[in-house]
């Protein structure tokens, strides 16, 4: 059986090595928990499968405050879990405080690069994936007008927006994107009221097709345009069911596959950057019952086509982190 510690406030992680077993792996979720319906629930589902697949157990916790950070890492490296994986760019400051401190600890963490001799990092492309979103907003838009929303305000959410606002352009030059963020912190990412709210602002300026790339915020979104009788666009996890019908994909990004193999290498992780692409299954967009009655074969056609295209390296997708001017989109 799984082993979670819900860290409520620092006497919880303390308590954590008490219960400890010697060379579990262990995962630490971002902000706005492990069943989010998006970035962290895709890695509980990764972590999940690896345990139902080999019958081990681990150890998992929620981070309830940024000043966590640090010390949860501690706790689970001294308790002699084997590798430690953890979701989201924020936590890559305290790994490079932990990581050299526990040399035999081997570390893995998402979304962002961190450079010690015992980490692997996993950074995806999430701009290619959404450039395919992109297109399909465009082409099932009928008022030339789509949204964005992002959660927290960092190049990692910019390099969404920058690849699906493309994709809009590359099928309608003339199309509005409309483009807000949620915050500046962490809570951005856990804020669904936010969320609607802003999704209905930006349907008031007629936005028909509204991409919400905000973690557990996005599920207020994806309701709003539901409710707004407008279509959605889900990120990380397939949340087409959320609401059948009525999200027109989801930009799915593997960060279940990334946690899965983690866990499978073990003590042995490779450390080093892996990045995983279109061309590698890391990104694509969801295709299922829940939305099949939406995608068109225009639209199927033109994103294979597009993918096809990246893939191979004639098309070139716009990396929001390498260049910050961005051509299709004004942040």
């Amino acid at each position: 059986m799984t082993l979670m510690k819900r860290l409520l406030g620092a006497s919880a992680v303390l308590a954590l090595s008490a219960v400890a077993a010697l060379a579990d792996p262990a995962i630490i979720y971002d902000v706005g928990g492990k069943n989010d319906k998006s970035f962290n629930q895709s890695a509980s589902e990764g972590a999940q499968r690896w345990a139902t697949e080999t019958g081990g157990t681990f150890k998992e916790l929620e981070m309830q405050s940024e000043a966590q950070r640090e010390q949860a890492l501690r706790q689970l490296a001294e308790a002699g879990a084997n590798p430690i994986v953890m979701t989201g760019f924020a936590f890559g400051d305290a790994l490079n405080a932990v990581a050299p401190d526990y040399p035999d600890t081997k570390f893995a963490i998402i979304d962002t690069e961190v450079d010690q001799p015992n980490v692997k990092s996993v950074m995806f492309t999430e701009d290619q994936g959404s450039y395919l979103a992109g297109m399909m907003a465009a082409m099932a838009s009928k008022t030339g007008v789509v949204g964005f929303i992002g959660g927290m305000d960092v190049p990692t959410i910019r390099r969404f927006g920058c690849g699906y606002a493309q994709g809009v352009k590359a099928v309608n030059a003339d199309a509005t994107v409309i483009i807000n963020m949620t915050g500046t912190d962490g809570s951005a990412w856990n804020n669904p009221v936010k969320g609607a709210e802003i999704a209905k602002s930006q349907i008031s300026q007629k936005a028909d097709v509204i991409y919400a790339a905000a973690g557990g915020t996005g599920v207020g979104v994806l309701q709003a345009a539901a409710d707004g009788g407008i279509l959605s666009i889900g990120v990380d996890d397939n949340q087409n069911p959320l609401h059948p019908g009525q999200v027109l994909t989801s930009m799915v990004k593997r960060v279940d596959n990334a946690v899965y193999e983690a866990f499978k290498a073990g003590a042995d992780l490779t450390p080093g950057l892996t990045v995983m692409d279109l061309a590698a299954g890391g990104v694509d967009v969801a295709m299922d019952d829940n939305n099949a009655a939406l995608v068109t074969p225009e639209m199927k056609a033109a994103v294979e086509d597009a993918r096809a295209k990246i893939t191979s390296g004639e098309l070139k997708v716009h990396n929001y982190t390498t260049d910050s001017t961005c051509p299709a989109a004004t942040f």
